[in-house]
This record gives C-alpha cells, sequence and structure tokens, in this order.
C-alpha cells in the first residue's frame, strides 16, 4: 500500500511515517500543496493523509480539491483541533475520515485499512450526470440529452470537476491542477480562455440550461440558469 502524507508539523510526520512503516506501508512526504496535487493527478495512491491546523477557507487549494476530485482516493485528515465546526467542514468538503492527533498507532492504521476496504467495497464513479448533461469518464465523451457535445481534453477536466461539484466554488488554482501538468502552472489567462470556450459549448440548441459563473475571489461554480438567464443568454 502506498500513501501519500502531507503533513506540516513535524512531530506528527515523524509519528504517521514511523507508524506506517512498521505496517508496512510505503509513505511518500509531500512539503506543499501544489506537489502533492500534482503528483496525485500522475501516480497511484491508495489514500492520503492531510494534517490541517485550522479551518480552511472556501478557495484553500487542499479543500478545493477534495471538493472536486474525480479519482476516488480515500482521504484521512488530522488536526489537533477538533472543533465540531472544523469536522463538518471536513467532511463536507469530502473527507472521508477525521482523526485528532495526537493519537495512538493503533487508530491511525484502523483508520487506514477501514478507508482502504470502504472504497474498494463502494467502486469508483465513471460517469456524471447533471441537468441533461452526460459526462463519461472512460470515453472522455460529453452530451446533452444524448446529443453529443466536442470538447477538448482540458475543457472535458473541468466540465467533469463542474458537474461533479455544481453550485460548489472551484478555485482557479484547483482548475489550473486539473488541466496543466507537474512541472508546469497553468496561467489565469490561459484558464479563462477554456472557461470561456466551456461556456459557449454549454449552449446547446440556443438553450442554456446551466451556467458557469464566476465567484467573486474564489473561481467559478456551475449553477442552474434561472428563467431570466435562459431569455438573456
Amino acid at each position: 500500500m502506498k500513501i501519500a502524507c502531507y503533513i506540516r508539523n513535524i512531530f506528527a510526520l515523524e509519528q504517521v511515517q514511523t507508524c506506517l512503516q512498521r505496517s508496512g506501508f510505503e509513505s511518500i512526504h509531500f512539503d506543499s500543496e501544489i506537489s502533492l496535487l500534482r503528483t496525485l493527478k500522475r501516480h497511484a495512491f491508495d489514500i492520503v493523509v492531510i494534517d490541517i491546523a485550522n479551518a480552511a477557507s472556501e478557495g484553500d487549494s487542499i479543500f478545493s480539491w477534495l471538493n472536486v476530485r474525480t479519482e476516488r482516493i480515500p482521504t484521512l485528515i488530522l488536526s489537533p483541533l477538533r472543533t465540531a465546526e472544523l469536522v463538518a467542514q471536513a467532511i463536507d468538503k469530502g473527507a472521508d475520515d477525521f482523526l485528532l492527533r495526537p493519537f495512538e498507532s493503533i487508530e491511525l492504521i484502523l483508520r487506514i485499512n477501514t478507508l482502504i476496504r470502504r472504497c474498494i467495497s463502494s467502486g469508483v464513479p465513471r460517469t456524471v450526470e447533471f441537468a441533461g448533461f452526460s459526462l463519461d469518464c472512460d470515453t472522455a465523451q460529453f452530451s446533452f440529452r444524448g446529443k453529443p457535445i466536442a470538447l477538448t481534453t482540458r475543457e472535458f477536466c473541468m466540465a467533469w470537476l463542474f458537474f461533479s461539484s455544481p453550485g460548489r466554488s472551484i478555485s482557479r488554482e484547483a482548475l489550473g491542477n486539473a488541466i496543466g501538468n507537474p512541472e508546469n502552472e497553468v496561467p489565469g489567462r490561459i484558464i479563462e480562455q477554456h472557461i470561456c470556450s466551456l461556456r459557449k459549448k454549454l449552449v446547446v440548441d440556443d438553450r442554456q440550461v446551466v451556467m458557469i459563473r464566476t465567484a467573486c475571489s474564489h473561481g467559478y461554480r456551475l449553477e442552474l440558469c434561472s428563467g431570466n438567464d435562459a431569455a438573456n443568454s
């Protein structure tokens, strides 16, 4: 089993790595969110362990990734803080479990094994449907009520993120991680160009059922159009 660890507290990191090694797990440590998220796109891991010190904002890349991840990698959140608000925020954003630190080694391994079994038994979603639109991850096909819509590879990646989490803000950083590569950051203007192109392709037969709205400083979100939106599109 291969486990990705993004743990900023050195003492917690040493405890986790020692515990994993003794239990026969291979752990890879990442020293930044960017390196973790980019590597997760290119390499397979069985579980991700992330340490957070306090509540994260809507636009933080880790919480954005939890919102929009298409790959079903079970994620365990560690934190020295266990407020009801923080636990609720982490689980609501998509974390699979929450463990207060300091912790007993036996509990950490139990949580990890439970998450892995749960993920294997639940399967991986390969299609997304919303408001008449359908995305198939295996064939990279996008359609509206059976009518195919041609998307580039980057547009499909963006569409998958939006349609997987309608109504939720997706940060520009999360979008850049989805369409970029581990070596290079995607400039903001490139993201905007792909958003503009995808917006046009969401208008089908002069109808606009959904719209990608700019979410101020948080990035973008996909929403159902109201009657006025459709009339003015």
